[in-house]
């Protein structure tokens, strides 16, 4: 399947820089799979659009400000990556920017960290991850420097102009985030971005509604964001994330009932929600017969995949050719690849209506 299929245009100036100025503000384009149709909405209008006593499966993963500044033995600045944590609680597996300067020595903040790297994994795609063993004054974890020193990674097609040196730092560590992330347990590299649309508000009009929320949690990897490389899309090598899933949110996703549908919030929620329902189907031993389940997601779902997981999905609007716009037409018309030209059209329609895109930009809500 060429590639070339989940391309389109986008004008820069769609690409979203700052978040709405209130979360559930942000535009919503809903799709009605059995009719075919579309409509135009505001967030904020979600109770009215989903059944009552919809199950809604969300990813509660908070992000780490993830981006360490540093610097070298020669004096030279680095900055390392926090992406996952290694075997031992100071060893992580980080991003190097320049690596291979990095990884000749020793680097840090004196008084805050030194680290060095023990060992790289090469990508397909040239450069590498890189092991770091970190050491810090004081009893400090690696996650305490990160809360001290670390910045958001936002993803790089936010660029921002900074007029009169605005800072957007206070901004984006506080929408960057869902409101329910697990703050005091950061995991994810990248946020769950269908999750930042929800306000504390809109969450108890939903459960004045009868809807009900269950928490997941997906490691989010940079990955998940990564454009395919390759001419085809299945000769695209997917990238893996660790996820958990607890018993409450187990026993939900195990129970099929029409009068209750399942509403995924975003791609990172469905991929640990289908990737745990597949493994049950094909009675994968790693999956325990029962309670918490612990596994890492290297699904790949593409047309004409069939979804199991899921009745309906919010999701945001996603890069070209990427791996999210491949499941995302999956989604749209399950077991068959005519969903690859809808959402094409459906993104097209979203341009002309000069909707946000990406990270901080709009949704779409597909029932």
């Amino acid at each position: 399947m060429d590639v070339e299929l989940f391309n389109y245009e986008l004008p820069p100036e769609l690409i979203a820089q700052t978040p709405a100025a209130r979360r559930e503000e942000s535009r919503l384009l809903v799709v009605d799979r059995r009719t075919g149709t579309f409509s135009h909405h505001i967030f904020a209008e979600l109770p009215d659009l989903i059944p009552a006593g919809t199950r809604l499966f969300r990813n509660d993963a908070a992000v780490l400000q993830a981006r360490l500044a540093g610097t070298r033995e020669t004096g030279g600045k680095v900055e390392c990556l926090l992406l996952r944590p290694g075997e031992i609680p100071t060893r992580w597996w980080c991003l190097l920017k320049p690596g291979k300067k990095a990884a000749s020595g020793t680097f840090g903040v004196p008084g805050v960290y030194c680290a060095r790297v023990i060992a790289k994994e090469e990508c397909e795609e040239g450069g590498g991850e890189y092991l770091v063993e970190f050491e810090m004054p004081g009893g400090k974890s690696v996650l305490d420097v990160a809360a001290e020193i670390g910045k958001l990674p936002l993803p790089p097609y936010i660029e921002r102009s900074r007029p009169q040196g605005k800072d957007f730092s206070a901004l984006d560590r506080e929408r960057y985030q869902t409101v329910y992330a697990r703050r005091e347990e950061p995991v994810a590299a990248a946020a769950p971005t269908a999750g930042l649309h929800f306000s504390d508000v809109l969450l108890e009009k939903l459960r004045g509604n009868g809807t009900r929320m269950f928490d997941l949690t997906l490691h989010v990897g940079l990955g998940t964001f990564q454009p395919i490389k390759s001419s085809t899309v299945e000769a695209h090598s997917i990238h893996k994330e660790f996820y958990t899933i607890p018993a409450g949110t187990r026993a939900e996703l195990e129970r099929i009932d029409s009068a209750s549908p399942r509403l995924a919030v975003g791609t990172t929620s469905l991929r640990a929600m289908e990737d745990f329902t597949r493994r049950l189907a094909a009675n994968d031993p790693l999956i325990p017969p029962s309670g918490a389940v612990a596994a890492t997601a290297g699904i790949y779902i593409y047309p004409p995949s069939k979804i199991l997981s899921a009745d309906m999905m919010i999701t945001n609007f996603h890069l070209p050719k990427s791996t999210l716009m491949c499941l995302v037409s999956s989604f749209l018309t399950p077991g068959e690849t005519r969903g690859i030209a809808w959402l094409k059209e459906l993104y097209a329609e979203a341009v002309r209506e000069r909707y946000r895109f990406y990270s901080y930009g709009d949704a779409m809500l597909i029932l």
